[in-house]
């Protein structure tokens, strides 16, 4: 590899940038292509998909035999609640290969004793959040039903334009936190990211089902390439 391609890629890799190296298996020939610029690159859907697969692949693209080397950062979830939800999630999200964090900070409940094996930070989100670096690879789930909790890390995961955002709450419930980030500053277009109530609806009941249908929805926003019709929606 290039020495001006290697020093871009571990620029990006120390910053938490997606990158997509693409080797022309013939000639040898490479380019880097950021996850910034995918958008606009002659093989957008392509490196798009394998981006969004988080895999390197080999491939055919007008007659040339193709590698896609994809350097995507790991996915990281925030859990905003030290609650029974949480508890359920964290082993689910680490057998899916997610590094997950519980906030909270009421510390009757943010323990190691309930979280075994599990970063746990018993302070209040706006004290550690902006340490932790918040990124399009980054997951939030705000699980606490209180918006002194809640509120701080919501708006710091909507600036930061994290892949995914869900909340808990009825449709109620979420109306009064959408009205309370429009006072804020918030875009209506930024408020529709956020998955509320959260999870796939698949009927759970139990704190295990919830736990189910939101890393579901969580691995949906990773891997799923919208529809036309949900991107027009």
């Amino acid at each position: 590899m290039r020495l001006d391609l290697l020093t871009i890629l571990n620029m990006e890799r120390a910053a938490r940038r997606p990158t997509v190296l693409i080797t022309d298996m013939a000639s040898g020939a490479q380019r880097l292509v950021k996850g910034a610029d995918i958008s606009s690159d002659p093989m957008a859907d392509s490196l798009d998909a394998a981006l969004r697969a988080g895999k390197s692949r080999s491939m055919e693209h007008e007659g040339q035999n193709l590698f896609l080397t994809v350097q995507a950062p790991p996915v990281r979830i925030f859990c905003i609640g030290a609650v029974h939800i949480s508890q359920a999630l964290a082993p689910m999200a680490k057998l899916a290969g997610f590094d997950l964090t519980i906030i909270d900070p009421r510390t009757a409940f943010a323990t190691p004793e309930r979280f075994p094996d599990v970063t746990v930070l018993a302070d209040w989100p706006q004290n550690v959040i902006p340490s932790l670096g918040l990124d399009q690879y980054t997951g939030v789930c705000l699980l606490t039903h209180d918006p002194k909790i809640d509120d701080p890390a919501l708006a710091a995961a909507l600036k930061a334009e994290c892949f995914y955002i869900g909340a808990l709450g009825s449709r109620k419930t979420h109306a009064r936190r959408v009205e309370r980030m429009l006072a804020e500053g918030f875009g209506e277009t930024a408020l529709k990211r956020i998955h509320a109530p959260i999870g796939l609806d698949i009927g759970s009941v139990t704190p295990a089902e919830i736990a189910v249908s939101i890393l579901g929805e969580i691995i949906t926003a990773l891997r799923k390439k919208p529809l036309r019709a949900e991107t027009a929606a």
